[in-house]
């Protein structure tokens, strides 16, 4: 069986959790988060996994947690990714679509619905500084502190050392969804597990 740690996984009932690809026999889930109310298997940031032993983990999902980091930290949490990544694992990071976001505010639309999640309604004002709703909670992981175009992402994984990278904005959603593998995969190789996850070719 392959573990799948999730970073930055949030509460059980506030999020969306992980993708289909991964509800299967074939798969344990290993929950990681900063904020003890989520109710992680593993307290600690992604910052410091230090919990996680080296190599132990076949994939990393990272889904609306690396745009909490300050820029200067990103680098390090992927470096700690590549770190528990198995040799073939790999990473799925998503976050917020800052390219959409602008779209909406250049049209004056800051506080207009752009979708709704698990969590409650999300606002282009929410996609750029962090979820209104959990700020009720005087919660200070909340806050955004970076964003990304899918150009900037995918080119901050390959910075950081993996070996293959594609991702894909997805619209609807007003988000990105990159997947990152830690050895160099050949084009299909890449485009089969994106579309295996993803349900959508990526682009490399």
């Amino acid at each position: 069986m392959r573990t799948v740690l999730n970073v930055g996984c949030g509460h059980p009932d506030h999020s969306a959790g992980l993708p289909s690809y991964f509800k299967n026999e074939g798969w344990r889930e290993l929950r990681l988060d900063i904020d003890p109310w989520n109710n992680p298997d593993v307290i600690g940031s992604m910052l410091d996994m230090s919990a996680v032993p080296d190599g132990s983990v076949a994939a990393v999902y990272s889904s609306h947690s690396i745009e909490h980091l300050y820029a200067n930290e990103v680098a390090v949490a992927l470096k700690e990714f590549l770190r528990v990544l198995s040799p073939d694992g790999f990473a799925i990071v998503s976050c917020p679509d800052l390219q959409a976001a602008a779209e909406l505010i250049a049209k004056d639309k800051l506080l207009d619905v752009a979708y709704e999640s698990p969590g409650g309604t999300v606002t282009p004002f929410d996609l750029v500084f962090g979820h209104r709703a959990y700020a009720v909670r005087d919660n200070p992981f909340q806050s955004h502190h970076s964003g990304f175009t899918l150009k900037i992402l995918t080119t901050t994984l390959r910075q950081a050392g993996f070996g293959t990278v594609g991702g894909l904005r997805r619209l609807q959603r007003y988000d990105l969804s990159v997947i990152a593998s830690k050895s160099n995969l050949q084009e299909h190789e890449m485009r089969e597990l994106a579309e295996s996850i993803l349900s959508e070719p990526a682009t490399q």
